[in-house]
């Protein structure tokens, strides 16, 4: 009995510890381009220690702080505040091309990377992953998944295959030598025989890459050891991911998803962290819907109104540049979101977007071919695919808000549009943006 008693308390003692741990993970709730950027901007500014835990440069930030825009991909968000600490985790695919291309546009800027570290088990895209990506691609015709053709897929398949290769190897120069002649000899033979592609040449990949290891060295140290001590000193965490909810591998528009798992759990996955250092998970979300790729989007506006929404959000790809399809905002979407992830707090962003657009609608539920209504996410393609979204229709407004510095100074129509949303949503809206710029932010 005794012993029971040292357990309990010992558990006590460790809950005790824990609760001093504050972490915090920022996702995105819909298919991603949310505007996470800004909210994780704003958070990271308050934060010791940033963490990347997964995805890689098909995705990307934009952040505008002190009026400056700054275009992120692999690099946290926090390398905009020198003191902050800031890592890319195991789970983040790591293009070293783009990666050194980013630190000299950013080092360019004034942008310091004495607290950048980079986790040896992340693995590294190689030219055969990009080439390999657009090939199937290419051979998948009109049944292609519209993945960004930077090899992120393959990289990950790699990686489960394990026959990956990984920073560590990169930055020793004999080991990747030799990983990559074996598994660039195998790569070659599917180009060729395979997809009917050129060959690429080994040789001059293995010099081109072995420069890029020697500049990436100095970043690489042992992320999960990391973020570790740091929690172990009550310093303030935060976690953010590539992607969103609906693009994750298993909970996502399967097969038009990513290749890895933005949603919250994967932050433990790619960092190497347990889950009981994570205090707060805050979701990212739209005023309205968009997406990039194909599948299915049940709220999806292919008229004007669609293309208004577009223009006036800026809705264009990061990375890509490519013009995203917008919809009205899904609450059965948010809610998977609030749900998979165990969302703390939503943040909507873009609420300047819909003004002038006239009635608003939202999406409460699914109807499905039968007649039936289905207020929970459907867990295949093909049934999303025969869904159709049941709206509720709300009064629009013509209000510039851009200039409101709190949520009581929003008028009565968008203060009622955002609190339907939370009801809708079942989770507290605690952030709500009005514009690009990070002031633009009411906390509630």
């Amino acid at each position: 009995m005794c012993r029971i008693f040292q357990i309990v308390k010992n558990v006590k003692s460790m809950k005790g510890m824990v609760q001093t741990m504050p972490a915090s993970i920022v996702v995105g709730t819909q298919w991603g381009d949310e505007g996470k950027g800004k909210i994780i901007d704003i958070i990271a500014s308050r934060a010791d220690v940033v963490v990347r835990s997964q995805g890689g440069n098909n995705a990307g930030h934009t952040v505008v702080n002190n009026g400056e825009t700054y275009k992120l991909h692999l690099i946290p968000s926090g390398i905009l505040y020198k003191d902050t600490l800031c890592l890319i985790g195991a789970g983040v695919v790591l293009d070293p091309k783009d990666f050194i291309g980013e630190l000299d546009s950013l080092g360019a800027r004034g942008v310091s990377f004495d607290n950048l570290k980079v986790d040896p088990r992340a693995h590294v895209i190689m030219p055969w992953h990009i080439t390999l990506d657009g090939l199937s691609e290419q051979f998948r015709g009109n049944s292609d998944i519209g993945t960004t053709k930077r090899g992120i897929g393959p990289t990950y398949m790699d990686k489960y295959e394990r026959c990956g290769i990984r920073v560590y190897d990169l930055i020793h120069p004999e080991v990747f030598a030799e990983k990559a002649r074996a598994t660039g000899k195998l790569k070659n033979a599917i180009i060729t025989k395979v997809y009917g592609g050129e060959e690429l040449d080994i040789e001059a990949i293995i010099k081109e890459y072995t420069e890029y290891g020697k500049r990436i060295a100095k970043y690489v140290d042992d992320v999960s050891v990391i973020v570790y001590e740091a929690a172990k000193a009550g310093k303030q965490i935060m976690f953010e991911g590539a992607q969103a909810t609906l693009l994750d591998i298993d909970f996502g528009t399967y097969p038009y998803v990513t290749s890895s798992h933005p949603v919250s759990a994967g932050v433990c996955v790619g960092t190497g962290v347990g889950p009981m250092i994570i205090n707060d998970i805050i979701g990212v979300a739209k005023a309205y819907t968009t997406r990039v790729g194909k599948g299915p989007f049940p709220t999806e506006l292919n008229n004007e109104t669609g293309d208004l929404i577009r223009n006036r959000g800026g809705e264009f790809g990061t990375t890509t540049g490519r013009p995203r399809r917008t919809g009205w905002f899904d609450a059965v979407i948010v809610r998977h979101s609030v749900r998979v992830n165990g969302l703390s707090k939503l943040a909507v962003n873009k609420l300047d977007t819909l003004c002038g657009i006239g009635d608003l609608k939202i999406c409460t539920a699914y109807k499905k071919p039968d007649g039936s209504i289905i207020k929970d996410f459907p867990p295949t393609l093909e049934e999303l695919a025969d869904c159709e979204p049941v709206y509720e229709t709300f009064p629009g407004f013509d209000d510039d808000i851009s200039g409101c510095r709190s949520f009581d100074e929003l008028p009565e129509l968008c203060k009622k549009y955002i609190l339907k949303l939370e009801e809708l949503c079942g989770c507290k809206i605690a952030m709500v943006g009005i514009g690009p710029d990070r002031s633009q932010i009411l906390e509630r």
